[in-house]
């Protein structure tokens, strides 16, 4: 006799390939595909609950979901089959059975992004869809007062895509910072309780601005405390975006 399983599951997917995570009519997306092969696995209809959405190019080294399925198959037998069945750049790294009530999204308190920059003259041969190029020399002590005056609890309005009004516009970071990784390569590190839509890639682009000398970092706080998305600097490229960690309590 099967029973009904409420199964979390741990991703982690090279977005290049996709027009984002939600399914999207003629396009390919990571829930279309994972939920396509589950379905296939399991044979039945799987419908997937991801914590969030990731955009076109964005990638992911630990986005979550959960699904309910009628089966008794073991789990480390789902896990393995999903991973050599699945055609394209998507893993699943963990999967086990939750309370059945249990909602990816609805239960985050947390999500963690990271942002890697390859400041360096030379373009990037192997890596440049996971890093954004920027050749101009970055002053990382600048950039970091700029990540010092986002902590905490804010409205960032003045970072929300144009035309996607969320009902609140505050949200609480917990920390924010850019490490030197080596010479050449930084890494935006984010950890909130939410984020808007491109709230971190129009962070990243403004903070750019001053790592360049083009604004300041009080031009940035003004910015920052305008609560307008047209004083802003650009929306960074997707491609250098990962969502590292989702937290729940």
């Amino acid at each position: 006799m099967t029973t009904t399983t409420n199964f979390k599951i741990k991703i982690e997917y090279d977005g290049t390939l996709f027009s984002g995570w939600q399914i999207q009519k003629n396009k390919k997306t990571v829930q279309g595909e994972i939920e396509k092969t589950l379905s296939h696995i399991l044979n039945q209809k799987i419908k997937i609950n991801g914590s969030g959405r990731t955009d076109a190019g964005v990638h992911a080294l630990g986005q979550v979901a959960n699904f309910h399925a009628n089966t008794l198959i073991n789990y480390f037998d789902l896990k393995k089959g999903f991973n050599s069945i699945i055609k394209y750049p998507i893993v699943i790294r963990e999967l086990y059975k939750v309370d059945f009530d249990f909602h990816a999204r609805y239960h985050a308190v947390s999500k963690e992004y990271h942002y890697n920059i390859l400041n360096r003259i030379d373009p990037p041969a192997i890596s440049k869809n996971y890093f954004w190029h920027i050749k101009n020399k970055l002053d990382l002590k600048k950039m970091n007062q700029c990540c010092n005056l986002i902590q905490g609890n804010h409205d960032f309005k003045s970072f929300e895509a144009s035309g996607s009004p969320k009902s609140s516009t505050i949200r609480k970071i917990f920390f924010v910072k850019i490490e030197q990784k080596d010479k050449d390569k930084l890494v935006f590190k984010i950890k909130g309780n939410g984020f808007l839509r491109f709230m971190v890639r129009n962070i990243v682009g403004t903070i750019i601005l001053v790592g360049k000398s083009k604004i300041n970092s009080n031009d940035f706080e003004k910015i920052f405390k305008a609560k307008n998305r047209n004083l802003a600097g650009p929306t960074a490229p997707p491609h250098g975006l990962f969502l590292v960690q989702v937290n729940y309590s």
